[in-house]
């Protein structure tokens, strides 16, 4: 059980600025008598929530996350690979005020610094945010080039220095950043073949205690939802109302919309059917026991929930405190990319294998249409049109439901 600190950071009446309000501990959240205070009377329509198992830096307030700059807040689970082979480089591409702004010890918050700088260099102002924030997009490709930089300093480690000293290159990054009105999450591990540390989401229209005994339940009473909670494992024992995002995929939640996109790089397999070993993750406690699949040994009490965030039109309680009030709905879109999200409403994804073969479809579309080739574009449309079938075949049989790409998706086909 992870107890080494944890911290809350929410969002307040806009009359008090852009900037979230941070609380940090090096308490274990369950013996803080103030957050137990503070839940019972805080509301806010976003919180992060974090509890702590140390990695990387001392004990102490400083690196207990969210960590924040502005109206950006931010969290990590998981680790940087290859730390201290890095550390030096990824200091070295900051600008000064990014450099000395880091406090604390830790990978995650010069992960955070890096998000920074990259920001700026995208010609965005971390220290002077828009009024209506800065936006999903902008976020997300921040987002996918901090990423990318880390890879890249990895993979700049001498070879020798990587046998000699047996260095672990594998990243698990489970970032987490907000501005106030969109979040992006990202389930990332840089290998081809394990698993990442794990996250869920669930999202309904009440988040409350029904039995009074501390026992919350999410449910849905219509298409709608004015909740979205992101965990990095389900919150309560109803699994089938927690949704795993898919391993490398960023999860990016705007007006509670929720979207999933695939993160197509090195690391990314388009095959749906790709099996991941969960041994680095389980090895490390980071992943919980997913619906479906077997490789994963962990029961869902037998991990600590490292990383929260909560989402609501009106108000979310970061603790099992009170009761949460909630406004009218908002439509949620299915949790696939904007451009694939028709106007018309669309049979719902019911499971995580489902969104994964959404995604490697768009991943499939993507590459056949920049194919280098006329042998290279047949190839990957016949794999394409073998993968519509297929999804279809076992939506059919497992839902009596069949998902019609054609009607519901026509980018795909």
């Amino acid at each position: 059980m992870a107890s080494d600190g944890f911290g809350i950071g929410y969002y307040t009446d806009p009359k008090l600025g852009p900037e979230p309000c941070i609380f940090t501990s090096t308490t274990p959240a369950w013996n803080c008598i103030n957050l137990q205070r503070i839940a019972s009377k805080t509301a806010s329509p976003l919180i992060f929530a974090h509890v702590r198992a140390t990695t990387e830096g001392s004990l102490s307030d400083d690196n207990c996350h969210p960590f924040n700059h502005g109206s950006l807040m931010w969290m990590h689970n998981g680790g940087l690979g290859g730390w201290k082979y890095i550390k030096r480089r990824l200091g070295e591409r900051l600008a000064d005020k990014w450099y000395l702004g880091v406090h604390g010890g830790t990978d995650s918050e010069w992960a955070f610094a890096l998000y920074l700088d990259t920001l700026e260099r995208m010609g965005q102002n971390p220290s002077a945010p828009p009024p209506a924030g800065f936006g999903p997009t902008i976020l997300r490709k921040a987002m996918l080039e901090t990423i990318k930089q880390i890879n890249d300093f990895i993979a700049d480690i001498p070879e020798d220095i990587v046998e000699s000293e047996n260095v672990d290159t594998r990243s698990l990054l489970n970032f987490a950043i907000s501005d106030g009105h969109s979040v992006v999450c990202t389930r990332y591990v840089s290998s081809r073949t394990d698993e990442a540390a794990s996250l869920y989401y669930s999202s309904g229209t009440t988040w409350e205690d029904k039995s009074s005994k501390g026992e919350y339940q999410m449910d849905r009473r219509d298409k709608g939802a004015d909740i979205v909670l992101v965990a990095s494992e389900p919150l309560t024992f109803e699994r089938e109302s927690w949704v795993t995002v898919p391993t490398n995929s960023t999860l990016t939640i705007h007006k509670q919309t929720v979207m999933v996109h695939p993160i197509i790089d090195e690391y990314y397999n388009h095959n749906p059917y790709h099996r991941r070993s969960s041994k680095f993750v389980h090895d490390k406690g980071l992943i919980t026991n997913e619906k479906g699949n077997p490789n994963n040994p962990v029961s869902p009490s037998g991990n600590p929930a490292p990383l929260t965030l909560s989402l609501n039109k009106s108000t979310i309680i970061p603790a099992s405190k009170s009761n949460p009030h909630n406004s009218a709905a908002s439509t949620l879109l299915d949790p696939i990319s904007p451009a694939l999200t028709p106007a018309r409403e669309i049979s719902p994804l019911r499971h995580e294998s489902d969104i994964r073969q959404i995604t490697a479809l768009q991943a499939l579309r993507s590459q056949e249409r920049f194919a280098p080739s006329n042998v290279g574009r047949k190839r990957v449309t016949e794999e394409r049109e073998e993968v519509v079938e297929r999804v279809e075949e076992e939506r059919a049989t497992a839902y009596g439901d069949p998902l019609k790409i054609a009607q519901y998706f026509p980018e795909l086909t």
